[in-house]
């Protein structure tokens, strides 16, 4: 009997070099063919289409925020403030309308967050508010000359010392009780927002180009701080102006800014796709505060994600009590004077612009804990710097730009880490609970940065600081290789 020689086995085929797998999504994510050259920079996520429409929204949504404060102001001086009235007052209980929701609803919104299509949050988010400021011009219309009266034992202590500022008596104008619940119904959305727009950039970018869309993310964010703020007043008396010529009132037309930014970012992110299964959505869930404890175990157990989160904390509370030092700093230097502390704020915002631009187009090259151990040690440098520099405005305005340029090299790498690291089932948890720590790390510093610099001087407290940016570089030493 003849054996006949089997035929050999075809060897497997080699990978298409037309569809490298470096080109997968996170989730299905691999190391890179070592003969295809990886390009960097803000290039290859700015030819990502599904990037561009959520950045594009994020612009839309990031502006109507900023202006929205604005409005609330402009609001408050035509209708509320009383002649040689401070506004402050007024101004301060806005504040606390939006900082309430941040503290309470961050982690509650973040387990939503992962058991929602991240599409729809972001969509929907930006309508409701949208709505929600148009219908403020009617609604203070309808409430015009009305009064609420409350009983002092309902007022809280900031409340009952304020009070006094806005009646003979314990009576607060229906209108701002209005606008005060819209800010607060308006902040709360606004915590859903924030985690799921967190969520969808490792979905719709590349493992290794998330490092440039979060600097392009934090750049758009400082950006936006600046120009809202900076042209918020001369575009919302502008569209007062235009509205005139259509019958609108002064109220609606100011209004009409805010709204139409907000619906405008809601349409752009309608033609987005995540690319998410309905699957996912479709599955039993445990109930929502076992969730939280899930995303608190995730954080206790991996220490590079909970270091990266602990650093962020560190970042905004510097920052945070920057803010309030920033009115000392700029009455002591000369040619300054308090009311233009503005100018401190944003030469910080232009330095964490730079930084995140250095670190779209050349931070790929290092590893993440790296560059957050380097942003740690100059944030500490400058801020010791500003210490010894409050009376000459140029070195001043120096370190300040270097403090924001080092803070952009803290948080746009821990930023990446924490993206990186958190498997999809667990990024709306650990984001939420990153919003909610983030909000109270803005909180705390506002009321008690002023309390230390009056105790102990403007110099020992920035130097304080500079020890907290030196323990957060310590974390990060100790963060582990990426």
């Amino acid at each position: 009997m003849s054996v006949s020689n089997p035929e050999p086995k075809p060897s497997p085929p080699e990978p298409s070099a037309t569809t490298p797998n470096h080109d997968l999504p996170l989730s299905m994510d691999r190391k890179p063919p070592a003969k295809l050259p990886i390009r960097q920079g803000f290039g290859p996520v700015l030819q990502n289409r599904r990037f561009l429409i959520l950045w594009i929204g994020q612009i839309f949504s990031q502006l109507a925020d900023k202006i929205y404060l604005v409005l609330m102001i402009a609001l408050i001086a035509g209708h509320f403030q009383g002649k040689d009235q401070p506004i402050s007052g007024w101004v301060s209980a806005i504040m606390i309308s939006f900082t309430i929701p941040a503290v309470l609803f961050g982690s509650l919104a973040g387990v939503y967050v992962d058991r929602w299509p991240k599409k729809g949050v972001l969509v929907i988010s930006n309508l409701v508010r949208g709505v929600l400021v148009l219908v403020i011009p009617p609604l203070i219309w309808l409430s015009q000359d009305q009064t609420l009266a409350l009983p002092v034992h309902w007022l809280p202590f900031w409340l009952r010392q304020w009070q006094s500022q806005i009646q003979d008596s314990f009576f607060v104008p229906l209108g701002f009780l209005i606008i005060f619940t819209l800010s607060f119904i308006d902040s709360t959305i606004t915590q859903f927002f924030a985690p799921a727009e967190q969520v969808t950039i490792p979905l719709i970018v590349k493992r290794r180009n998330l490092l440039s869309a979060n600097s392009l993310f934090t750049t758009t964010m400082m950006a936006m701080t600046i120009i809202g703020f900076a042209i918020g007043e001369p575009l919302l008396e502008l569209a007062a102006t235009l509205g005139k010529f259509i019958g609108l009132s002064w109220e609606e037309g100011k209004s009409s800014v805010v709204a139409i930014s907000y619906l405008l970012a809601g349409v752009i992110l309608m033609f987005l796709k995540t690319g998410e299964k309905r699957e996912h959505y479709q599955k039993d869930r445990p109930h929502v505060l076992e969730d939280i404890r899930d995303g608190i175990r995730y954080l206790k157990n991996n220490h590079r994600v909970r270091n990266a989160l602990v650093q962020l904390v560190i970042l905004f509370s510097i920052f945070a009590a920057l803010s309030v030092l920033a009115v000392r700093m700029a009455e002591t230097l000369p040619g300054m004077k308090a009311e233009q502390f503005g100018f401190l704020l944003a030469t910080a915002g232009l330095g964490m612009a730079l930084g995140a631009g250095l670190l779209g187009n050349w931070g790929q090259r290092f590893r993440n804990n790296q560059l957050g151990l380097w942003g740690s040690v100059g944030m500490a440098l400058s801020l010791i710097a500003l210490s010894l520099s409050t009376h000459s405005l140029w070195l001043t305005l120096l370190m300040t730009v270097f403090l924001g340029l080092f803070g952009a090299f803290v948080g746009v790498p821990m930023q990446t880490t924490i993206q990186v690291e958190t498997p999809r089932d667990m990024q709306g948890k650990v984001f939420g609970l990153q919003n909610n720590a983030v909000n109270i790390a803005l909180s705390l510093p506002l009321a008690l940065a002023g309390i230390a610099e009056t105790l102990f001087g403007l110099k020992p407290v920035l130097l304080s600081l500079s020890v907290l940016a030196i323990i957060g570089g310590m974390l990060t030493r100790y963060m582990g290789e990426d």
